[in-house]
Parts: structure tokens; sequence; C-alpha cells
């Protein structure tokens, strides 16, 4: 009972549903370890004596918590202020400098920002913490709009060099926006990987979150590489010419997009490049940039100089390196100056292109622009967690419990953040990184936005069955990203796809952050449980982001009418995970998964299970009036997907962009490694030949899509209009 208690209070779950009505318990070594990962010892029953005593004894010595989180115009929460009298005196030096008395009374009436609370109670004591004052909600989108959402190494160009890059993005902001009236163009995540050999193409594990990965910098358009002298010249126009083959390579031969390849040929021009003295305005700016950035990017920099010594894991450096803050890493760091700085140039060249593509994007009249991805978290080797140890759960992993989909669970490797180490910083490593990743975006997509709630934690060596859910503080992670996003006037979107608790949705939908809907997962659940009520409610009724299993397609539910779908959402037909609308209404990525040996049932039967869906699905989009050709047409039924799509509320309409060339391919497969070259694929037409981003801009069919998708959308409900009983 004792752990459990203490478990409790440091807000690990012993216990949880994959699936409704049905509770398994954690096993209590994952509770101890758990635990532990949080600074706990809860090994024996004296340990856990021990450990509720002290926690007993801080919680009523502390004037304040370390971080308190309130919202404009609404009573601090109950529990906020805990342990704080009545008759304490409360003062608030705000981040502009003013001191302000404060009243917690029914309304929080100070400015947002991010300020310093304190705290003076009779008999001297005294206290201080971080006090963050967050908007009520997010900002929203302005209007209905519709954009494409693209995976940017696969957009390739007759300029890029092997992979899309930075120029492309602008190019395609430019054209898209002025030609086809997109208003947003959601990106797969830019993060920085961790190099190695070959790299680890997956952009959803990298080194770093907080900064972009200079692989994606057009080099020719770095202002100094005109200003080369002629013998660094030629040499950049030998690169350059290499570089080429690499693209033709991919475009013309059929080889994968290599990352690594890429960044070999544009790290040798870059140091070419470098060797070119900044202008004084350029050299202002980029003092400017390092000033703003600060420790933040000198430790990012600093990893990436010893790593090309030492090796991406810092955990086999040599003694005293693998600690940011040691007398050997500042020795060290003095030692490969110049390196640092390289990559604190890279870092600012890879901003100056984002900024670029951004203002391309709002040239061209897009009302959002760029929507960039956040990663659920970062690899533990890299320069993240090496920075910042003190808010990572050592030998803790980020995962999935078991559920109707992955009875086995998941395990993703990505170490999370200490919820109580977040506090005790005033969120600052969470807050630096939203506001990093907003500086030059419209809006900002969260992968797996439920673990701003809670996570599944897996103890290193345990399989991911044995994880527990660790929660975060909700209104804390949120009112954070309000803020954040406040500042910049950005959009925000969560992946809500998955098993879900009860009320988060509501939650994130009450503060203004959009969902994700995906069609052929959107059903009419409520009309199904009506009539045969479940039992519990652990989980939410909505499907994960993969194939349903047996029983849950034979009782699948009927498409939900596109009136009923939510407002507050992005409606998109796939995502990165999931088979292009193509291959889906063809069947073919059945076959696909068939030929890799992932099927779990007799290829016939699959088949005819899918062919099913797929035939009700074209049903409903018949009766709606949206399939105006034949069945056989797949071109006309990929249009009436999108039309279906424009009939809803949403307030952001996706385009898978290989969805307008008629790519059968996804770019990531699930459940695969070498079987499969996720993340290495060009945008291709319907017989896997390559398509150039000049190729899609003057291709018939995307021109067919775009130009039907905005007819329809302009001709559909306005601004939530319809979007019944849903938030």
């Amino acid at each position: 009972m004792g752990r459990a208690r203490l478990a409790a209070l440091h807000g690990v779950a012993t216990s949880y549903e994959p699936s409704p009505g049905r509770t398994l318990r954690v096993p209590e070594d994952t509770v101890v370890a758990v635990l532990a990962a949080l600074g706990v010892d809860a090994s024996t029953p004296q340990a856990v004596r021990a450990a509720l005593d002290r926690w007993e004894r801080a919680e009523r010595e502390r004037l304040l918590p370390p971080s308190v989180v309130v919202t404009t115009g609404r009573p601090p929460r109950p529990g906020t202020l805990p342990g704080l009298p009545e008759d304490a005196a409360l003062r608030v030096r705000t981040e502009t400098g003013q001191t302000l008395d404060w009243d917690p009374g029914p309304a929080v009436t100070l400015p947002t920002g991010c300020h310093t609370l304190h705290a003076e109670a009779p008999g001297g004591r005294s206290g201080r913490a971080v006090l963050i004052v967050a908007p009520e909600r997010m900002p929203e989108p302005p209007g209905r709009t519709h954009g494409f959402l693209v995976q940017l190494y696969s957009l390739l160009s007759s300029r890029s060099w092997g992979m899309g890059d930075l120029g492309d993005l602008a190019e395609l902001a430019a054209w898209s926006g002025r030609e086809l009236g997109t208003g947003f163009l959601q990106l797969n995540p830019l993060h920085a990987a961790v190099p190695g050999n070959p790299t680890d193409p997956s952009p959803y594990r990298p080194s770093s979150r907080r900064f972009p990965d200079p692989v994606h910098l057009r080099v020719e358009d770095v202002p100094e590489y005109v200003r080369l002298p002629v013998p660094e010249r030629e040499r950049a126009a030998a690169v350059a010419a290499r570089a080429e083959a690499l693209r033709e390579g991919v475009l013309r031969r059929g080889a994968l997009i290599d990352r690594d390849a890429v960044w070999r040929l544009k790290r040798e021009a870059l140091e070419l490049v470098r060797t070119v003295p900044l202008g004084p305005g350029r050299r202002a700016a980029y003092c400017a940039f390092l000033a703003e950035q600060g420790q933040a990017l000198d430790d990012h920099a600093t990893w990436c100089a010893l790593a090309e010594i030492h090796g991406p894991d810092w955990r086999q450096w040599p003694d005293g390196l693998s600690d940011p803050r040691s007398p050997q890493a500042a020795r060290a760091r003095g030692e490969i100056l110049d390196r640092v700085d390289f990559h604190c140039w890279l870092a600012w060249l890879t901003d100056s292109q984002l900024g670029t593509a951004q203002r391309s994007a709002l040239d061209a009249g897009m009302p959002i622009g760029l929507v960039h991805d956040l990663a659920v978290g970062v690899h533990p080797s890299g320069a993240d967690v090496w920075a910042r140890q003190d808010v990572y759960a050592t030998g803790m992993s980020v995962g999935a419990p078991p559920d109707a989909f992955t009875p086995h669970g998941q395990d993703w490797g990505l170490p999370p953040w200490r919820p109580d180490a977040l506090a005790a910083t005033g969120y600052a490593p969470y807050r630096g990184l939203l506001r990093g990743l907003l500086r030059h975006a419209g809006a900002l997509r969260i992968d797996h936005v439920m673990g701003l709630s809670r996570l599944w934690w897996v103890p290193e060596g345990r399989r991911p069955t044995e994880g527990a859910y660790v929660r975060y503080d909700t209104e804390a992670m949120l009112g954070v990203l309000a803020l954040e996003a406040h500042r910049a006037g950005a959009v925000v979107v969560g992946e809500d796809l998955g098993t879900v608790e009860p009320g988060m949705r509501d939650a994130l939908a009450e503060r203004g952050v959009l969902g994700t809907s995906v069609l052929w997962f959107e059903r009419d659940y409520e009309e199904r449980d009506a009539q045969a009520p479940a039992a519990g409610t652990g989980a939410s009724p909505a499907p994960a982001g993969t194939a349903a299993p047996d029983a849950a397609v034979r009782e699948r539910p009927r498409p939900l009418p596109p009136e009923r779908w939510r407002a507050g959402c992005l409606a998109t037909a796939t995502t990165h995970d999931l088979p292009s609308t193509a291959a889906r209404l063809t069947g073919e990525h059945v076959e696909l998964r068939h030929r890799l040996g992932l099927l779990t049932r007799p290829l016939a039967e699959e088949q005819a299970e899918d062919a099913v869906e797929t035939a009700e699905w074209l049903a409903v989009l018949s009766e709606l009036g949206l399939l105006a050709g034949g069945r056989g047409d797949e071109e006309e039924a990929v249009r009436a997907v999108y039309r279906f799509l424009c009939r809803t509320p949403a307030r952001m309409v996706g385009v898978w962009l290989p969805d307008c060339a008629g790519d059968r391919r996804p770019q990531n497969l699930p459940g695969t490694w070498d079987e499969y070259p996720n993340w290495r694929l060009p945008v291709a037409d319907a017989a896997g030949r390559p398509v150039t981003l000049e190729g899609l801009a003057a291709s018939p069919r995307l021109h067919a899509l775009m130009t039907d998708l905005a007819g329809h959308l302009a001709a559909s409900p306005a601004d939530g209009a319809g979007a019944a009983g849903r938030p």
C-alpha cells in the first residue's frame, strides 16, 4: 500500500486498461524502476517509508511549488498553491520588469508571459517560483484552408542534391500558394539526426528536436557561395557535379535517397563556403543568432563537434566528456572551438533558409505557411540528452502498452522527460524547444499529443508489456504550449490517433488544439455503442493509425457522415505511416504487406476483407454524389475521397502530396526495418517513376485534383458549421 501511495504521489500508475473494462496491474519491479528513474528509492518497505516521510516533510516546508502555471481569465486550479497560507503576500516580477501585487482570486488578470512569483508568509517564510501565465486558447486557423502534407526529403527538384531541400520547400510554397491557393505545407520533422553509418533515416528518432538538420540546406543559396575564389569555386563545382549524379541516380536509375551521401557532399561544399568571410551585416546577424540561442546552441554544436571525433554516442566518450559541464568537456571544447563554430554556423544557415521558406509561403498568400512537426522524443545518445541529462529519465524508454492493435506493446527507444525535472526548471527545456520550432512556422503538429498528459515508460531491458504510465501536468504542458503558440501566432495540431484516455480530446479541444482525423478511421462508434454498449470507459473508441484487428473489422461501424466530423481538426486521407489513397483503393497495400511477410492471415482472406471495406467507402461516396465516374476510375475515386473531406467542417484539409502523382508506396511501413526502404523514397507516379517538383507543377493529375478540391472546399460548410456533437 505504501509503494502504491508513493507511486501515486509521483504520477506513476500502478495499473492500466489495455481495452475498455479490462484492468491490468503494473509489475512491482516496474514501479520500483520507474520511481528510481524519478530519483525515488522504493526498493524496500523501509525505503518506501523514508521516501514518504521526505515527501511529506518537503510539502510542509515548501511555500511555493517550483513552477506555477495559470490561465488568464480563469481562477487558478485547485491545488495550484497547496502550501500557501491565506495571509501570505504575493508579488510578481514580470518578464518585462514590472512588479505587481497578485491576489489569486476568481480570475487571473496578469499579463501573459513567463514571470517570477515571490511569496512572503508570516514568520519570515518566503518562496520563489516560475510563474507562467498562459492565454486560454491557441490561435485558430484563419478560416478554412487546405494544403499539402510533404515529406521534404522525398521532394526532389532539378536543383536538389539527392534529396529535397529548403530551396525546394520555398519553391513549393511560392508555387502552390499562388497557383493552387494552398494555405499550408505540413512537413516531416526536420530535426537534427544522429550521424551514423548509415544514419537512421527516420525523422522521428533525432539527435535534437531543438535544432534542424543542415542536410536540408540548399548550398547554392548560401550568399557566400557566389563569392568563392576561383580555386574553391572549381572545387565546389566538382562537388555539385557529383551531387547531380546522385540526384540523377534517384530520379532516373531507381536509387534510394541516401541521406549520408547527400550530407558528405554538402559538408564538403559548405567547408569551402565557410572560408569566405562574412560581410558586416551578415556577421552582425550571425552574432545576434548566437546570442539569442545561447547555451542551447553552444551545447548542440559542441556535441556535434565531439561526435566527429569520438562517435555519436556520448555514453561511450572518454571520461569526463559525458558531462557537458565538466572541466574535461570545457577543455575539449576549447581545443575544437573552430569545429564548434562550424556547427553553430550551420545551424544559423539552416534557420535562415527556414525563414526564407516561411516568408515565401506568406508572400504567396498562405494564411498559415509552414507546419512543422514535433517528434515525441529524441535518441538516447544524441545532443539533447547529452546537454540536459538532468531532465531525462535514465534507463527509461517511451513506448505504448499492449492493446488490440499491438498486443505486444511498443518500445520506441526514446528517453522521456522527467515531469518533476521539467517543473523544477520552470519548463525551460520545453519552452525553448517550442520557441525554436515556432520561429519560422504558422503551425505546429505534435506527434503523439497524448504525451502532454501521460507517457508509457518502459524500463531498460524489459518488454514493452512491462511498462507503466507516468503522468505529466497536463494543464502546465498545455499552458506552456498555449503561451509559445500565442507568442508566435501559430496554430497547433495534435496527432491524437490511437488510444486516448477519457477526457483528453475534450481538454485539447477546449484549449484550441486541433485534432487529426483520418478518413478511413472516422466511423460512427456512437451508433454502434448505442446498439451494443461496451463495458468500461478506459480508452477512446477511435482506432489507432494501423490496420484494425479481425474482430474490429467484423464489427466495424459505418463511416461517420461528413457533417458529423469535428470541426477542430486537420482532416486527411492518409499519413506517412499509412498507404497512399491509390494503394488503399486498389488493394495494393495488402499485396505489399503480403510480399514482406507482414500478414497474419492468408492473402485471400485479407484481400476479401479489404475489398469489402473499400466497396463500403465507394458506396458512401456514391450515395453522397461525390463519385461521379465509374468505379474503375482510380483518379476519380481519389478525387472523391478528397471531396468527402471537403464536405466535413474540418478547419484544415491536408492533401498527401504523393496522392497527386498516384504514388502507390507508403513512405514508412511500420513493422519493417531492412525489409522496406522507409523514409528513403522520392515522390513517384503510379508506375513508381520518381516525379520532380517541376513535374508535379506541370502534372494534369495534380491540377485536376487540386482544382476540384478547391471548388468543393469553397462550396462546403463554413468554419465548423454542422459539426454536431464533437469538439
